[in-house]
This record gives C-alpha cells, sequence and structure tokens, in this order.
C-alpha cells in the first residue's frame, strides 16, 4: 500500500497544477469571446451549489488541511477573498508550495494516529488512511470535478485530457 505522502502529496500537487491550467483556457476563452473572466467566479451548476470561486478555494483547502493535519501541523488561515481568476491562480499556487514544503517523514508514521476534524459541526475522529481515502480525497476529487464541470457547462472548451492532464 502507498504511503500516505504518496497517495497524497502528489495528487494534490498534480491535479493543482491540472487547475491552473484548466483555469489559463477559462481566461483564454473569455479574452476570445470578449467578455469579463470574472463573470466565471460566481457560476454554479445549480442555484444550491457552491459558486465556482468556492469549488476552487475549498479543493485548496482540503489539499492544505490534508497535509498539515496529516504532519501534526496547524493547519493556516487563509481569507477567502479571491476576486479574478489570476487570484484563485495565486491561491493555487500557493496551495502547491505549501504541499511541496512536506517531506515524506513527515506524514509517513503511525497510521493507526487519530485525525480529529469537524463534520456538520460536530467532531469527528478517523485513522490517518481513513481520513485520506474516505474523506480527503472524495471531497478533493468532488471541488476539482465541480470546478471543472462549471466551467465546461459554460461554454470553456475543456476535454477529460485537461482534468487528468499528462499521463
Amino acid at each position: 500500500m502507498p504511503t500516505l505522502y504518496a497517495q497524497t502529496a502528489p495528487t494534490f500537487v498534480r491535479q493543482l497544477t491540472n487547475l491552473s491550467s484548466i483555469l489559463d483556457k477559462a481566461q483564454h476563452h473569455a479574452d476570445s469571446m470578449k467578455f469579463d473572466s470574472s463573470n466565471y467566479l460566481q457560476l454554479r451548476l445549480i442555484a444550491d451549489m457552491l459558486s465556482f470561486t468556492r469549488q476552487v478555494q475549498i479543493a485548496c483547502d482540503f489539499a492544505k488541511g490534508a497535509m498539515s493535519r496529516l504532519a501534526s501541523v496547524e493547519v493556516p488561515k487563509w481569507e477567502d477573498n479571491e476576486a479574478s481568476l489570476a487570484d484563485l491562480k495565486a491561491r493555487i499556487a500557493k496551495t502547491i508550495d505549501y504541499v511541496q514544503s512536506f517531506k515524506p517523514e513527515q506524514l509517513d508514521g503511525p497510521e493507526s494516529r487519530t485525525i480529529s476534524i469537524k463534520i456538520g459541526g460536530q467532531d469527528k475522529q478517523f485513522d490517518a488512511p481513513t481520513y485520506v481515502s474516505y474523506i480527503v480525497m472524495p471531497n478533493f476529487y468532488f471541488h476539482l470535478t465541480t470546478a471543472y464541470a462549471i466551467l465546461r457547462s459554460n461554454g470553456v472548451p475543456l476535454g477529460k485530457g485537461d482534468f487528468i492532464g499528462n499521463v
């Protein structure tokens, strides 16, 4: 079984890099269609879903939160004040830098250690592998996929390869 570091850090870096490239495509599309790319920021798939901006912010938050919790360090608090695609790209870059600041030995170790988080306002505890497999990765991919789908459904010419990246 891959280590916790191997399951998280490379995936976060790869997928967030792909997300940044997707934002480049969104900017190019807006420029070519002659409209303000900030129009993307508040788009949703459906009225009761979170906006595009929140999807990107939350994907970044899952990456930084997972790395912090697995390394037993305090999760940094970042303001959610992005007001442009460039601001979102900066947040993604900051997240990638944060993820890359960790060494494997900071995350790998006793897999029986407990990760405590709040879910729905209630404190929940998980062993580290369960936290990664059942909380972090599904949520990370959900928000990445939703951000992708919002842009795709609004005309940005994206394909599966944009999401997956080079294999």
